[in-house]
């Protein structure tokens, strides 16, 4: 560590809402940075400290190297030193794409097929038997010993099962100067013009060599000449024939079936890969999963006519192209459109689903003429296949209507071509490993080295303790349930964040400062644990962390402790205290009031006993779910908790939300599968409020975020003056032409290019940051003008616009979610994580609430401090207290506390969770023996008491 300062001195940090800082942080040390929402925590740690190390680094490059970067904004810091390389662990979630899973992030896959490309036994997939490879000089001795004395005929193989007449074949090998083939087992002269039965399946050889097998010394030559000839013509495969028995027997140099004579390309590590053609299952391109046109979804009532609408796609009867086609095969096989799709001949069904082409003749008694009629239909199923695939959203999105996500029949969801699937490792193939959860992975790979034979030992060694590495520290941070083939689109941001945290403890980097942004989010209190070990492994090893972190038993288990505020906002930037966790508690701070007990989240003195009535959800079996009911009271605050990865996120967003959102919305996405559910009549609509980053370009703001600006616009438009200008609402815009500031296009900043500086950012000149022009800002409301209220903070305008109802309640909700401190117009990209929440949280608030709406809340308590999400709770109480059902998703054990009713689902996360542990009131639920929830519950309510 000599060569190295013993800490990270900060001096001058003034991003966003710092206050000209000075901080000392310790290196090699665990380092939590807390305070509010919104105090510059982030600011301090991102947009600072990691965004000083990133632009140093990029300063490493060439001058010409940079102009490709893009070059990286200095922080607006006066001096950081002993900074050494930086990696931040963030909350954005990751890749969207289909292709990208839990294994692809780990690396774990990409060892795996390693591991399958060098160490693996390959079988034939039509006999199991296990494959064979040689070399020229083997391949010659096992001729000279098996055929001695005996007549052969050498072979290439170059048709096998095919159907076609090969009359081009047989002359480009005639040209090639062959005279024989073996067609179909028979050896033939070949002629002029000769062909096949093109509709049948054929094997043709070409001869190569007619020979008596002699050890005499020109006749071993010949032997090698004639081998390497046959392996050239049968892409490296030839056939040997005992002309006395006529019995073939197959030579490789590639893998090779001894019975069969299939043989398999040389494994490389792509042949595993999902992602390259050499590895995807050609039908599902390596997804593992198809859409496929359901026929019941194509005619739901069979009762119907195709005149009344029984072909959903297309509606009752009108006069279209596609109607008369139906006239016509209706005319074919004798029936009427008036018909009940159930008394249509089958036949006919046939070619209306699947198309199909057809000739007939219709005698005209009544003219005594015949008329001719042509049949060419692609059919209603293929028809939506074709849309599903068009490059059109709008139509791909109105044929899934009628299709159904199924697994690949090819592939069987593994993603991987047949071949792929018969290399095995100690008897199991690459997809039976991705499907196992990591625990079952990691019992499997103990002791596999010792069930592998020498050579593959040899081979293996490394790779196995590479891959035995990683998944052990997927399972040090909590996330013992997942599998590697788990689509990573389908992870929480806090599991995305802990498996970034596993591949880089894996990397076993060594004087990294790693910087991370609330990493417990989404992980019950039995994990935290495990995530703390994680990190404190990561500074043992010699690297320094700095966690932006509100979770207690993080800032108790630190070196270190460093405390913004002491407020939020431009009342906030300040350390207000720094030091030990000990240290810490004896300062007069809001975070250590909360930490030593002298304020606290106070548990209600009663739970609130609902409106008697309830919703019903039975049989759940999405995802993990073991077919599960469960009801949920209304008129309550109800927390659904468990374990990460028990099955509450599936419960709640991917089953009960998508079903009440259709049922009061029409949403359009499908609910995961359940039986029934009661009570819908209970309720008239539904608010979801998930985890969804707020729209982040620097023109959103939370005016235009929540509406407010429309309603401000509105009113500036009906001013007289502006009236008597003409001016409309979009005249106060700074996203449109007309009133905003053409100069800077409503920016406020222009942008000066530097070429190999960073770009710089300065007030407009013409319109002095203002983004509007000089007409538009005569136009004034109470003496201010549209620029002067998006400088407002939210405090002053609730005061501002009380005589607007509209304008009024939108704002007070801001005020009320404890964001009075920011202004109108700050730039969405200035928004602290927590401060994003809940201005998402603000604008569903806002909307008026009936006394009967559900509300869904994602883990609320996302970067919000304790005293955040004191004030949050109050807002949430006045909801519930009205008479709606206010539901959380939560680990957070101040909120479970406070809440009416808990439904706890568990017991472990993945394949041993999905069933409900408990349920009732916090008070009920502590007396539950299984429940892991219970034991930390219990504890904090003891606590709580006690201080009373």
């Amino acid at each position: 560590m000599s060569q190295f300062n013993d800490s990270i001195e900060v001096q001058g940090a003034r991003v966003h809402n710092l206050k000209d800082i000075d901080v000392t942080i310790p290196r090699e040390k665990l380092v939590v940075i807390t305070g509010l929402s919104g105090s510059g925590k982030s600011s301090l740690a991102f947009d600072t400290i990691y965004a000083e190390g990133q632009r140093r680094y990029i300063e490493t490059f060439s001058a010409y190297a940079r102009q490709f970067l893009g070059n990286l904004e200095r922080p607006d810091v006066d001096k950081i030193d002993g900074l050494s390389p930086v990696i931040a662990i963030e909350q954005k979630t990751t890749s969207k794409s289909p292709r990208s899973t839990v294994g692809t992030i780990t690396e774990i896959y990409d060892f795996l097929r390693l591991l399958y490309a060098r160490a693996s036994d390959a079988y034939s997939y039509e006999t199991g038997e296990q494959m064979v490879s040689y070399n020229d000089e083997q391949i010659k001795d096992l001729i000279l010993d098996a055929y001695k004395g005996k007549r052969i005929n050498i072979l290439s193989p170059v048709i096998r099962s095919r159907k076609g007449h090969y009359r081009e074949l047989f002359e480009q090998i005639a040209k090639q100067g062959f005279v024989k083939v073996r067609t179909d087992g028979t050896i033939v002269d070949i002629e002029k013009g000769m062909k096949l039965d093109r509709y049948k399946t054929h094997d043709i050889e070409i001869v190569i060599d007619r020979l008596k097998i002699d050890t005499a010394e020109n006749d071993e030559k010949r032997l090698m000449e004639s081998i390497n000839t046959a392996m050239y013509h049968g892409e490296d495969v030839l056939m040997v024939i005992d002309q006395d028995t006529n019995e073939p027997r197959f030579f490789s140099r590639n893998l090779m079936c001894p019975s069969s004579g299939i043989s398999y390309p040389n494994p490389e590590p792509n042949n595993f890969s999902f992602n390259s053609p050499k590895g995807a299952c050609s039908n599902c391109n390596g997804i593992g999963e198809l859409f496929v046109v359901n026929p019941n979804k194509l005619v739901p009532d069979e009762s119907l006519s195709i005149k009344n609408g029984a072909l959903a796609p297309h509606g009752p009867q009108k006069k279209s192209w596609i109607f008369k086609q139906f006239e016509t095969i209706a005319q074919r096989f004798e029936f009427s459109l008036s018909d009940a799709w159930k008394d249509i001949p089958e036949a006919a069904k046939q070619i209306i689903l699947y198309g199909g082409k057809d000739k007939f003749t219709v005698e005209s008694k009544l003219l005594g003429v015949t008329r001719d009629y042509k049949i060419d239909f692609e059919g209603v199923a293929n028809f939506i296949e074709s849309q599903y695939n068009s490059d059109s959203t709008s139509l791909t999105r109105w044929a899934k209507e009628y299709m159904d996500k199924v697994e690949c029949p090819v592939c069987e969801g593994s993603r991987l071509r047949k071949e792929s699937l018969y290399f095995k490792v100690d008897g199991k193939s690459i997809a039976e490993l991705a499907h196992m959860d990591v625990v079952e992975l990691g019992l499997w790979l103990e002791g596999l080295l010792e069930r592998l034979s020498p050579k593959q030992q040899q081979i293996s060694a490394e790779i196995i303790k590479e891959i035995r590495n990683r998944v052990q520290f997927l399972l040090d941070v909590g996330l013992t349930y997942l599998s590697l083939n788990r689509s990573s689109k389908s992870l929480s941001g806090g599991e995305a964040q802990r498996i970034r945290l596993a591949t880089q403890i894996g990397s076993q980097l060594v004087g990294v400062l790693y910087i991370l942004d609330e990493p417990s989010i989404g992980l019950h209190q039995r994990d935290n644990e495990k995530l703390i070990n994680s990190l404190i492994s990561l500074r043992d090893v010699g690297n320094s962390v700095i966690v932006v972190e509100h979770d207690k038993d993080m800032i108790e288990r630190a070196d270190h402790v460093i405390d913004i505020g002491p407020f939020a906002g431009k009342f906030g930037g300040e350390i207000i205290s720094e030091g030990t966790p000990k240290e810490l508690l004896s300062q007069n701070t809001l975070t250590a009031a909360y930490l030593n007990g002298e304020r606290e989240i106070e548990i209600p003195k009663e739970r609130r006993k609902g409106n008697g009535k309830k919703l019903v959800l039975k049989g759940c079996t999405g995802n993990n779910l073991k077919n599960i009911d469960v009801e949920f009271p209304l008129g309550k605050m109800i927390g659904v908790t468990g374990v990460s990865g028990s099955g509450k996120s599936t419960l709640i967003n991917e089953t009960l939300y998508p079903i009440l959102n259709a049922h009061y919305f029409n949403g359009v996405k499908v609910p995961m599968p359940y039986k029934s559910i009661k009570g819908l009549e209970h309720l008239d609509k539904v608010i979801d409020i998930n985890q969804s980053p707020i729209g982040r370009t620097p023109r959103s703001n939370p005016a235009t975020y929540t509406k407010t600006f429309d309603e401000i616009r509105s009113l500036f438009a009906k001013i007289p003056e502006a009236m008597i200008r003409g001016y409309k609402p979009g005249r106060f815009s700074f996203n449109v032409k007309g009133g905003r500031c053409e100069t800077c296009q409503g920016a406020g900043l222009r942008v000066i290019e530097m070429n190999f500086l960073p770009d710089v950012y300065v007030e407009c000149e013409t319109c002095q940051g203002k983004r509007f022009n000089r007409e538009t800002l005569e136009i004034r409301y109470k003496g201010k003008s549209i620029s002067d209220v998006l400088n407002m903070t939210i405090e002053e305008a609730v005061g501002f616009f009380e005589h607007i109802p509209k304008i009024h309640r939108k704002l007070k909700t801001i005020k009320d979610v404890g964001l009075g401190y920011i202004t109108l117009g700050q730039q969405s990209t200035t928004l602290s994580g927590g401060e994003a929440q809940r201005i998402k949280l603000a604008t569903e608030l806002s909307k008026r609430d009936t006394g009967n709406t559900f509300y869904i809340l994602d883990e609320p308590t996302t970067g919000l401090h304790f005293e955040d999400i004191r004030v949050l709770m109050k807002v949430l109480n006045k909801l519930a207290d009205k008479g709606n059902t206010v539901l959380i998703i939560e680990h957070n054990l101040d909120v479970i506390k406070t809440v009416d009713y808990i439904i706890d689902i568990g017991y472990e996360g993945g394949k041993g969770g999905g069933q409900l542990v408990a349920k009732g009131t916090p008070e009920q639920i502590i007396k539950d023996k299984k429940s892991y929830t219970a034991k930390f519950l219990k504890k904090e309510m003891q606590t709580t008491s006690q201080k009373h």
